[in-house]
């Protein structure tokens, strides 16, 4: 009775184990933990710049302007570094934009109607109004809103906040720039550490669509699809690092010396996006092909594992600065292998499988490099050159234009 008592215990303390398992497995999941580790480490230069810039803001104001309490400096640099990254210009201008919108009205306003709970609400509503004319951005529409609330709540008890609140504003937008511009991010860095998760991802679904190709696994092709569709947040993260690397080359002398570099990197990032895209209506239609039951050439997973390939040796090279044309000729030799797996003859969905390999194999090109018409133009010519090299062997037409006829 005992032993049983103790079977009884430890059966339901595994089971209890596995319940708090997946409970902490699909609370991870939901919040993502490892997405939010990644924004964390390329956002974290974010809260030391906006430290250093409120207290900068802070000690302008109140030392060298005399302010008692200067809330409004400090406030406008952390909102100003706060933005979007390489989106501080604008933001600086939106914040302006929106403290004069506020201040305009409000002090038309309260000077005719008076205060109280409706005014307040009045002069909020045709501040936004106002502020909405002159842009569209957020900052512009907040700022409006909250310095009529100020003016319109506070002007009864405090006068002339006007002046001192467009100045504070300006320090602290001019402060948040000079933080910039002193305390920089490392604009390679930044931009290697967004991508290197990405790359890992995107080159791990591709072998594994391929694998799923070649064994005629439609569920393996669809995940690895729907894997590519799921790089959404860290494609947007590599495209927040590269304005941020943007921003850092442009506003910071210390950092000048990286534009050639950063250049590079900024083409490569954004052909690379083009690529994903369209890798994922390439292995949706090979999906489509494995499970209609087409013919799946062999060139055709080969072609999928080549583009991994190139993908992985891409980015040793250029985290190494060593450019080479290995990871040129492995995108060519994919293209190899789609002629050959159209030669030997595909269905429909197999065919746009063929042409989507030849369109992330040009935008690849163009990543490395090659304006859009030359990279249309390699491709296209390596593709007929092994269409001809293969119908020359066989001394025949191929099954697709044997089709065709």
């Amino acid at each position: 009775m005992a032993e049983d008592d103790r079977s009884w215990a430890r059966r339901a303390g595994d089971r209890f184990e596995a319940v708090v398992a997946g409970t902490v497995g699909g609370i991870s999941r939901k919040i993502n933990w490892r997405e939010r580790r990644r924004s964390l480490e390329l956002y974290a230069i974010l809260a030391v710049q906006s430290g250093v810039a409120a207290a900068l803001a802070w000690t302008l104001a109140h030392e060298l302007l005399n302010h008692p309490s200067p809330v409004f400096a400090p406030s406008a640099a952390v909102g100003t570094i706060a933005a979007a990254i390489g989106r501080r210009t604008r933001r600086t201008l939106e914040l302006l934009v929106g403290v004069l919108a506020g201040l305009l009205v409000g002090d038309a306003l309260i000077m005719v109607i008076g205060t109280g709970p409706w005014q307040i609400g009045t002069v909020v509503t045709l501040a936004i109004l106002l502020a909405l004319t002159m842009s569209r951005g957020g900052a512009v529409v907040t700022q409006a809103g909250g310095t009529a609330v100020l003016i319109a709540t506070l002007s009864p008890i405090q006068r002339g906040l006007e002046v001192p609140r467009v100045i504070d504003a300006v320090i602290g937008a001019v402060s948040a720039v000079v933080v910039v511009a002193l305390l920089p991010v490392n604009p390679v860095r930044i931009i290697q550490r967004a991508a290197r998760p990405l790359f890992a991802a995107l080159i791990e679904h591709l072998h594994d669509a391929a694998d799923g190709m070649s064994r005629g696994d439609a569920g393996a092709v669809a995940r690895a699809r729907d894997g590519l569709y799921g790089l959404t947040p860290q494609l947007a993260l590599l495209n927040d690092a590269v304005s941020g690397a943007q921003e850092a080359v442009a506003v910071s002398p210390a950092r000048w010396h990286r534009r050639g570099e950063f250049e590079h990197y900024q083409r490569g990032t954004r052909y690379l996006d083009l690529s994903v895209g369209g890798g994922q209506e390439m292995l949706r239609r090979a999906a489509t092909a494995v499970r209609d039951g087409e013919p799946m050439p062999a060139g055709l997973s080969a072609a999928v594992h080549y583009f991994g390939d190139a993908l992985a040796l891409l980015q040793v090279e250029a985290e190494s600065r060593q450019r080479t044309t290995r990871s040129e000729q492995l995108v060519l030799r994919a293209v190899d292998r789609a002629a050959e797996a159209y030669d030997e003859g595909v269905g429909f969905s197999g065919s746009v499988v063929v042409a989507q390999i030849r369109t992330v194999a040009t935008d690849l090109l163009r990543s490395l490099g090659c304006h859009e018409e030359e990279a249309v133009e390699v491709i296209r010519r390596r593709f007929e050159a092994q269409r001809h090299e293969l119908r020359s062997q066989d001394g025949e037409a191929s099954p697709a234009e044997r089709k065709a006829a």
